[in-house]
């Protein structure tokens, strides 16, 4: 007798393949997903945060008696600039009255004169004594100006050594013993003149409006 073949069902093989290729397909989810985190977890152990953040996020305490300026390199350092003045250039704003004229200024010159003194006593002025000069100039106290001939006009500048201490002063009273190159210089006080004495000096005359003798 001969054997009998069995023939598989095919429902039966259909099954088990079914299962075999649901059954690969979760292993390769499985293992896709355990790469991704692992992935994922080696990727965050590794980052480090960048420098430029990380300074920023520093607190920096400066340390007492540490100077922490830059110096600036020689050669750039830079060397103190004068202003420039120009020639011509004048200061309105200075009360040219209290300056001193400058030997070589081109506006005074020097006059070698006899220097009296006077006040405003009987004495000195006479019938004139009534405190108001030859201009007019009702005098005041603290009052400093000098007497001259009337070739120097009223408010002529002159600058006499020793008094008022060399400042220049205004022509603002004549008289009858002052002429040609003797001036007199005005004290407050008898005691004061008679101190003054006679003297011959240098002194300096604003020439921009005079025609001095020579």
């Amino acid at each position: 007798m001969g054997e009998k073949k069995v023939i598989p069902n095919r429902s039966v093989v259909s099954s088990v393949r079914l299962r075999t290729f649901f059954c690969i397909c979760l292993i390769i989810a499985v293992i896709s997903g355990i790469s991704f985190v692992v992935g994922v977890g080696y990727a965050r152990s590794n980052r480090t945060e960048p420098a430029a953040d990380y300074n920023t996020r520093r607190r920096v305490i400066p340390l007492s008696g540490v100077d922490y300026t830059r110096p600036e390199p020689a050669h750039l350092s830079h060397a103190p600039v004068e202003p420039l003045t120009l020639p011509d250039q004048k200061n309105t704003s200075v009360d040219q009255k209290n300056i001193s004229p400058d030997q070589s200024s081109p506006e005074y010159k020097t006059v070698r004169m006899k220097v009296t003194a006077y006040c405003p006593c009987e004495k000195c002025c006479g019938k004139y004594a009534d405190g108001i000069t030859a201009s007019g100039h009702e005098i005041a106290p603290g009052d400093l100006f000098v007497a001259a001939d009337s070739k120097y006009p009223f408010g002529t500048r002159i600058s006499v050594p020793g008094y008022a201490d060399g400042k220049p002063v205004k022509v603002l009273d004549r008289g009858g013993a002052i002429d040609g190159r003797h001036i007199d210089v005005f004290f407050h006080s008898h005691q004061q003149a008679l101190q003054w004495g006679v003297k011959y000096l240098n002194v300096k005359i604003r020439t921009d409006t005079l025609d001095i003798a020579k």
